[in-house]
């Protein structure tokens, strides 16, 4: 574990007690993680040496197989063996078949399996977080943090499957009724990307379970692990109250798998969290058949602070929204919009808050900064660095990789760039923080709108009137709308999802429900005449 200079760079890696195997001879490091005693834990979780990667009721898998790799030191993990296009046509049809049983479950009974998921996930939070940081590289504290997420979702789903409805209207006609009837879709088809591989699933799964959907997860090939052993703890449940384990479905895959659920009409509502340029190629299929899709994409998330806001607040938003997840949110901030009465002194506050960051392995308790999921992402992010600079930009803190195994970059600050350059108008995956002076209200909150992405936003300041133009027609036009707080740490309570080329999708909390369910408006008449529309009479 070490310290982040701005100025200094590097300092030297002071190692926890689980970065010994660095030192050890080639032929050691060659095996797999998860036959390391200090990994023994895997193995309570279910995990082996090769996983197989397809759950419909049984285990199974007949596609390629597939290493998975620990990003802060790039060791191999365990295998997971991937779905072949068979293997995802039985999984398929024993999924809907699952859902003729579920269906019939009254909601709140629905309700208390997913109480039971929740308990489970509980029981094993350490464990799973453990594995979060170990196979996607977020810090421990993040890991578990994702876990507890998926447990609260189902607390929440538990109390919403008692009171998800629609209303009675009044009709128009004597002796009728007038009446919303919500029905689940079907079978949901989940896809998850790397960067929230158990929270995304779980906002998903909980509410679609409640709402009387089956479920088909297709997780990231890079966090497959992550994805059985959560499969693993569902199951569990599933069978011992007797119900087909096929309510609940994996199927590990890479492009293939992704695209046979995106084309495939038995697949009710397909919800996709990934990149803006594969979510378009998602949603055409899925258009293309008439299908339902619930998009969660890109986001290139600003934060404004006006010359009246509060810095206490600001320098530990901005730090936290930047560089936390190493900068792999969907809603990390990656531009800092500062008045310009404040924006020397806030740039010189985040270099030395930054000169702070504890950085070490994810697992380490006490580290705050870990390795980009990929050596691809750390390649992205070098390549976004020379770009800032060849379009005039400044780096003023960080912009190097890592001297440490693993896929470490510098938390970085660039300043100097138009509010338009196209590096700022990319959504790059990393901790780069484009940093802006602004004039006035009506340029910057142009500014905030003028990126084709639309998930986060924040605004910092103490003006009562401007808090409100902010949140109204002519303020942000995102999905998430903040004051005085980050743009990440969104609450489950609330619709999450973005607009724009994020997609439109809402998950969790509020009314996102109704994404996975179908509404019928029925007429019902319980007279014994016969008012036809528009007053038609036949004799």
């Amino acid at each position: 574990m070490w310290r982040f200079s701005c100025a200094l760079g590097v300092h030297a890696a002071k190692r926890s007690k689980l970065s010994g195997f660095w030192n050890r001879p080639a032929a050691f490091m060659s095996t797999l993680l998860i036959n390391q005693p200090q990994y023994a834990w895997l193995k309570e979780l279910g995990l082996r040496e090769e996983n197989e990667g397809v759950y419909n009721g049984s285990w199974g898998g007949q596609g390629e197989v597939v290493t998975t790799y620990c990003p802060a030191n790039n060791e191999p993990i365990a295998r997971v063996r991937q779905a072949s296009i068979a293997d995802y046509e039985e999984t398929v049809k024993k999924t809907r078949e699952a859902w003729k049983i579920w269906a019939d479950i009254p909601a709140p009974k629905r309700g208390e399996i997913v109480r039971q998921i929740g308990d489970a996930l509980r029981e094993k939070i350490q464990m799973l977080g453990n594995l979060v940081s170990l196979e996607m590289g977020k810090i421990l504290v993040e890991g578990v943090g994702e876990v507890q997420e998926y447990v609260d979702i189902c607390d929440y789903a538990v109390g919403l499957s008692r009171m998800i409805g629609g209303p009675i209207l009044p009709s128009e006609r004597p002796g009728h009724a007038l009446i919303e009837q919500w029905n689940p879709v079907g079978l949901v088809g989940i896809i998850t990307a790397f960067n929230f591989p158990v929270a995304v699933y779980g906002w998903n799964n909980a509410i679609a379970m409640i709402c009387g959907n089956v479920c088909l997860w297709k997780g990231a090939p890079t966090t497959s692990l992550i994805s059985v052993a959560v499969t693993k703890i569902i199951a569990k449940v599933l069978e011992d109250n007797k119900l087909p384990g096929a309510i609940c479905s994996l199927t590990c895959g890479g492009a293939d798998i992704g695209t046979a659920m995106a084309k495939d009409e038995r697949v009710n509502l397909l919800s996709f969290t990934g990149s803006t340029q594969v979510g378009k190629q998602v949603a055409l299929m899925v258009q293309e058949r008439f299908g339902r899709s619930l998009l969660e994409l890109g986001g290139n998330n600003a934060i404004i602070a006006f010359e009246d806001a509060d810095l206490s607040l600001v320098v530990p938003s901005t730090l936290f929204a930047a560089v936390g997840t190493a900068g792999q949110r969907c809603t990390t901030a990656r531009r800092l919009f500062l008045h310009e009465s404040i924006h020397d002194e806030v740039v010189n506050k985040l270099k030395k808050a930054y000169a702070q960051i504890r950085v070490g392995n994810p697992w380490d308790s006490n580290v705050l900064y870990g390795p980009l999921h990929t050596k691809q992402a750390v390649s992205m992010f070098l390549g976004a660095v020379e770009e800032a600079k060849k379009e005039g930009g400044t780096v003023v803190c960080g912009g190097k990789v890592m001297d440490r195994p693993g896929n470490y970059v510098e938390p970085t600050i660039v300043t100097g760039l138009t509010h338009n350059a196209s590096i700022v108008h990319t959504e790059t995956f990393a901790p780069i923080l484009y940093v802006f002076k602004f004039k006035n209200e009506e340029e910057v909150f142009a500014w905030n709108n003028e990126v084709k992405q639309g998930l986060s936003s924040s605004v910092f300041t103490k003006d009562l009137g401007r808090i409100f133009r902010w949140l109204g027609p002519k303020g942000s036009d995102c999905g998430i709308v903040n004051v005085n707080i980050p743009t990440s740490g969104a609450e489950i309570g609330g619709a999450f999802g973005g607009e724009k080329h994020t997609g439109g999708g809402r998950e969790s909390g509020s009314d996102a429900w109704k994404q996975y369910m179908r509404r019928s408006t029925c007429t019902i008449n319980y007279s014994k005449d016969l008012p036809l529309a528009q007053g038609i009479k036949f004799q």
